[in-house]
């Protein structure tokens, strides 16, 4: 009796999940290794051809809309992700740039990758709104000091000194984290991405990365709860590019602060009320005098 389907999806799933090389799959599939590493291949380009349009898309209106509501909350209006790791808060992962030969910085990386051709060809998102009572159009991403002072990021103060900079860094760097998590999440599903894949051939390794980033975003549309609602507390402890990065970073120090006073004037005036009230109480009373 020959193989069935269900066997050769099984062997190609451990290895992805697990990690796992041929040998560690063979006697338990009951497979030779070159059956085990052709099944693997061709389940890859499965996923690969059948689903990257619907689950490695471009965000949709909705998407954006559902985007923009969350990182609002965040006090970031208009960010859209992060640039190191292309995913959004949800950690679904936007977009995906292999084939970069050598040892390369971020800004080498970026500039070589294709994610900026809608926005250099005039379809970028209509994305507008409002900083610290200033209006912006297009949306951005959060971004370390590394890269370039572009109207797409909003970078950390690199050396922070008044409380309002060093807030903003904190933040910027906690929404950046937030997102950036995606990969050890995307690490703990599929260990084949942690050392296993780098026994297999360029295009192979591909393959195998787009794979593994479709199935991370099937897992994430059916299990994140969108619905949910976000509780978030901010902490309470030279050219037109260029000046678009600016202003836009200084109306979020701005905005950050704005928020992080609200939350301390709030806590004050609800203890002030408070204490008002029990001073009230406690007074003592007096029977009328005759």
């Amino acid at each position: 009796m020959g193989l069935i389907p269900e066997q050769k999806i099984t062997t190609a799933l451990r290895m992805l999940a697990y990690g796992a090389v041929a040998d560690q799959v063979d006697e338990i599939a009951r497979m030779e290794k070159s059956t085990i590493l052709k099944s693997l291949m061709r389940f890859c380009r499965a996923i690969e051809s059948i689903y990257t349009a619907e689950y490695l898309r471009k965000p949709t209106h909705m998407d954006l809309e559902r985007l923009l509501k969350k990182v609002e909350i965040r006090g970031f209006p208009g960010m859209i992700g992060s640039i190191d790791s292309m995913a959004s808060f949800d950690t679904w992962i936007w977009h995906t740039f292999f084939g970069v030969p050598g040892a390369q910085n971020d800004p080498n990386v970026l500039t070589q990758s294709p994610v900026f051709n809608d926005i250099l060809q005039g379809r970028a998102p209509k994305v507008t709104y409002e900083v610290s009572g200033r209006m912006y159009d297009g949306p951005y991403y959060l971004a370390d000091d590394i890269y370039l002072r572009w109207s797409t990021f909003v970078k950390t103060v690199p050396r922070p000194r008044s409380a309002k900079e060093k807030h903003f860094g904190r933040c910027q760097e906690g929404c950046k984290k937030d997102v950036e998590r995606c990969f050890g999440i995307l690490q703990a599903h599929w260990a084949i991405v942690r050392g296993a894949a780098r026994l297999f051939d360029v295009e192979s390794l591909r393959s195998i990365m787009m794979t593994c980033i479709i199935l991370h975003n099937m897992m994430v549309e059916d299990e994140y709860d969108y619905e949910a609602v976000d509780e978030y507390e901010p902490d309470m402890m030279n050219n037109s590019r260029t000046h678009m990065h600016n202003a836009r970073q200084n109306d979020l120090i701005e905005h950050q602060w704005a928020l992080k006073q609200a939350v301390h004037d709030n806590f004050w005036t609800d203890r002030h009320n408070s204490e008002f009230r029990t001073i009230f109480d406690n007074i003592p009373t007096f029977p009328p005098v005759e």
